[in-house]
């Protein structure tokens, strides 16, 4: 389609759409080239169409746009990452809806790592080789801490999204906001300085580190070496929230607990008082039916106690009774006059009991159960 300009007098003028559509179009007779630069902002999203990353020269910091196709980049299988330095082949173009101009990358090659990532992979060897991010040495979060520290820059949507996450979870904290430098050459300095002053405020048993998403560059300061050791060393737990989710720069792996976003860190630092509530609403609830189950165990041994008691003197006597009845009849059997009633008669003469027939004519006493009576042997 051709490109025409509106007569106005002796002055063509040109519409926004015609004057991006006669760029583009002038734009698509430029031959493909390769380009030479460092990856950073690196996008992509299932829902896209095409990646987009932009390609960055690390000497003076120039920056170029570019985007791929989302198949044609898989199908590279590079796994590229800010900061990896790359050649692109492609050629420029313009979206003529935006105006906006950007390199149409057809194929990357991957040509070595940036500077500043090849310096970040060595100290992060050196500091694991040092135990720095050991896990053994990160300790665990208050879980009601009395002062939260909040490391973070001035303005910073950071800090909004950490005190928002904390008052709407936790209204009754406590926190404390050092705004420092988080991007920029005089960021490292100003951070380690902020973490030093407010984890030496009183009560302050946490802090939280936090700095929004940004380029690669951008987040270099928290891959320093004096703050990835600063972070390390502060004698209360640290919770380094820098960046988005695919982000991480060293200050992470020394933290004692890494948060993927700064709303994720205050959730983090603080419980939901509400769940807070609800769990002590259902231990109290707990609580009272143990007493209530424990009033009745003992309530009922009592009873059974008191049963036992009001039963023991009954069982007493009929014990002591039954014992007698056995001994009066065990003294019964024994009895003479036991004998005596079953027929047998006791016989006694001058010397006492006889015992052998006496001569003829003696003088005897017989005593029968019934009595006694005097006999003449025969």
């Amino acid at each position: 389609m051709k490109v025409e300009a509106l007569e106005y007098g002796d002055r063509k003028v040109y519409t926004v759409a015609a004057f991006n559509k006669g760029v583009a179009s002038w734009l698509t007779r430029l031959p493909t080239v390769w380009i030479e630069g460092e990856v950073t902002e690196l996008r992509r999203h299932e829902r896209w169409a095409s990646v987009f990353f932009t390609l960055k020269d690390p000497e003076i910091g120039a920056c170029l746009p570019a985007s791929m196709p989302r198949g044609r980049f898989d199908a590279l299988r590079l796994d590229l990452r800010d900061g990896e330095r790359v050649h692109v082949f492609g050629r420029p173009e313009l979206y003529e809806a935006r105006g906006d101009f950007q390199l149409r990358a057809l194929s990357i090659e991957r040509f070595g790592l940036g500077a500043h990532l090849a310096a970040i992979e060595r100290l992060k060897a050196k500091l694991a080789s040092e135990g720095l991010f050991a896990a053994e040495r990160k300790r665990p979060l208050p879980r009601l801490p009395q002062r939260i520290g909040l490391v973070t820059g001035n303005d910073a949507a950071a800090k909004r999204d950490v005190l928002a996450t904390i008052a709407a979870r936790f209204p009754p904290a406590r926190v404390l906001v050092a705004e420092t430098y988080v991007q920029g050459p005089r960021a490292a300095a100003a951070i380690v300085d902020a973490l030093g002053r407010i984890c030496a405020e009183p009560e302050v048993d946490v802090v939280v580190l936090a700095r929004g998403g940004g380029s690669f560059e951008d987040l270099l300061p928290f891959s320093e070496e004096k703050l990835v050791r600063a972070v390390a060393s502060y004698p209360v737990p640290i919770v380094s929230a820098v960046g988005h989710e695919q982000d991480t720069p060293l200050c992470d792996l020394a933290a004692d607990v890494r948060a993927s976003t700064p709303t994720a860190a205050g959730r983090l630092v603080v419980p939901d008082l509400n769940d807070l509530l609800e769990r002590l609403g259902r231990s109290r609830s707990s609580l009272q039916i143990s007493v209530r189950r424990s009033l009745e165990r003992e309530r009922q041994r009592l009873a059974h106690g008191r049963t036992r008691l009001d039963r023991a003197p009954a069982l007493a006597v009929e014990r002591k009774r039954a014992s007698l009845e056995h001994a009066h009849g065990r003294l019964r059997a024994l009895s003479p006059r036991a004998t005596l009633a079953r027929g047998y008669a006791i016989v006694r003469g001058g010397d006492g009991v006889v015992t052998s027939p006496p001569a003829s004519g003696s003088r005897v006493d017989v005593e029968v159960a019934e009595g006694t009576f005097g006999a003449t042997v025969d």
